[in-house]
């Protein structure tokens, strides 16, 4: 259909254009896309058998949704996928505010219109994504905002009384006719409010003021809620949760591989960082490893969730971190373990504390994440130190151990350069064997990653010590460090702990 020739009512009967329903719409395009196996929800990792078929069946059913679930679950982004199963244009009076269907207009202003001018009522095409509003709830959100109410300048330029229908301003919801309306964090919408929508969802009509108007409003409607929010903020009133057809219940990654394709999609890279700076997988699962540990951390409230958003901005920080150096030195380099340290900034805030993290500090509580990360990580890539302390076979850490025995340190700092780096690492014997054991044919910055990686794994076992200092690391044997106090360049912190 050539819809650049269909100017008028009259040419839309012409041409056959059949209408239908927003929900109509949906319900048809997913058909299609179901049938031609096309992804409209591109991007959302994790959710291929859980939530997304959910959402299908929901608006097979014509159901209005309501996504229920934690902080950074993808809800909102989901929300505005869905404008890609409206059709591309649909037709509506010119000049209608609330984009009347010239087949079935519902405002005074359509039927005065048509009435007047009849096959010639002008048409005007309106595209799906101006078809999408969102409102995020918050407690001063009014009537008035989502319905509408009496406009007194209205009433006064046109002359009109107050009990002449067109005084009336209509609010976000009869302005979104015939298309998808958002409503985030909808317990944060006071009872009184929610209350008001009753009738928009189980009647599709609004009351305005008094006015004895009905107005079957053809609208798509998706809520976002937090479970957090029904205890702490507020609650969905039981007679508006029992009119939304479906409520889908949303969740996080369920392994690394998923959450890193989350974190690799969202994350911004500069063209400079890609060129500039090497990343290894291994630094990629550590980074995603972290968030796992959040939400499972004891120090963390898991009531209200360890955001994607976390993993993300991490990502983007532990580049910046090598980024920082490559730019100090004027060299090419390769992320670092000792550069996921420089990710806490970007865990301290996407973290809500529980009492007993509050007192250990968002501080510790993100460098005790890392660690937690590391630790889990490592027995990946090596022999579980736990099952070698056990074992009768000789310990491959052996000759690591007793050299730091011997009352030998190193300092692994943020800002060594290529070769400080790799000659720092290269004094602890045996570190490189352990390497070239257990990963042979790796390249030598990967090896160098890896020799530092088996440090902050031993650190983590407790098969040595490992201190922060302020302007890097510190390895050590673990008993010398007891008995040791700190020096001039460690970290000033008296509330840390050695790792």
């Amino acid at each position: 259909m050539d819809i650049s020739a269909i100017k008028t009512l009259g040419d839309l009967r012409a041409a056959g254009y059949e209408r239908r329903s927003v929900k109509q719409e949906l319900r048809g395009n997913l058909i299609k896309n179901l049938k031609a196996k096309v992804n409209v929800f591109e991007g959302i990792w994790g959710y291929e058998e859980t939530v997304i078929p959910d959402i299908e069946r929901a608006i097979l059913s014509m159901h209005d949704i309501n996504l229920l679930g934690l902080r950074g679950q993808a809800k909102t982004r989901i929300a505005r996928m869905m404008v890609h199963l409206l059709d591309e244009y649909i037709p509506m009076i010119a000049g209608s505010e609330i984009n009347d269907d010239p087949f079935h207009p519902i405002s005074r202003y359509g039927h005065d219109l048509i009435t007047e001018k009849g096959d010639n009522t002008p048409i005007e095409w309106l595209h799906r994504n101006n078809r999408y509003t969102e409102k995020l709830a918050t407690p001063d959100v009014s009537i008035a905002d989502l319905i509408g109410d009496v406009d007194p300048i209205k009433a006064a330029t046109l002359k009109l009384p107050y009990s002449d229908e067109r005084v009336i301003h209509f609010g976000l919801i009869p302005r979104s006719h015939r298309g998808i309306f958002v409503i985030n964090e909808l317990p944060d919408l006071q009872a009184r409010i929610q209350v008001a929508l009753f009738n928009i969802l189980q009647e599709g009509d609004i009351q305005i003021r008094g006015f004895k108007i009905r107005m079957p409003l053809e609208i798509q409607f998706v809520f976002t809620a937090n479970p957090e929010d029904y205890t702490n903020r507020g609650s969905i009133v039981t007679p508006l949760k029992d009119r939304i057809g479906s409520q889908i219940i949303t969740h996080y990654p369920p392994d690394i591989p998923t959450a890193r394709k989350i974190t690799e999609q969202e994350a911004i890279v500069k063209e400079d960082q890609k060129k500039h700076i090497q990343v290894s997988e291994v630094s990629k699962d550590l980074i995603e490893q972290i968030a796992f540990e959040a939400r499972d951390s004891e120090y963390v409230d898991g009531k209200s969730g360890v955001s994607a958003r976390l993993t993300i901005s991490a990502y983007e920080n532990l580049m910046s971190a090598a980024e920082r150096r490559a730019l100090i030195h004027g060299e090419n380099v390769a992320v670092r373990i000792s550069d996921l340290y420089g990710v806490v900034p970007a865990i301290t805030g996407k973290v809500e504390l529980v009492y007993e993290g509050e007192q250990e500090g968002p501080g510790i509580v993100a460098h005790n994440l890392v660690g937690k990360a590391i630790r889990t990580q490592f027995i990946q890539y090596f022999p579980d130190p736990e099952k070698v302390r056990k074992q009768k076979d000789p310990n491959p850490y052996r000759r690591i151990t007793d050299w730091f025995g011997n009352e030998k340190k190193i300092d692994i700092l943020n800002d060594f350069s290529n070769k400080e780096y790799e000659n720092a690492l290269t004094t602890v014997p045996g570190l490189q064997e352990v390497v070239e054991k257990y990963h042979p044919k790796i390249d030598p910055g990967l090896q160098l990653f890896f020799m530092e990686f088996a440090l902050h794994g031993l650190a983590e076992y407790s098969m040595l010590s490992k201190h922060r200092l302020s302007k890097g690391l510190q390895f050590k044997d673990l008993l010398s460090s007891m008995f040791t106090m700190p020096g001039p360049d460690d970290h000033d912190d008296s509330n840390e702990d050695e790792y």
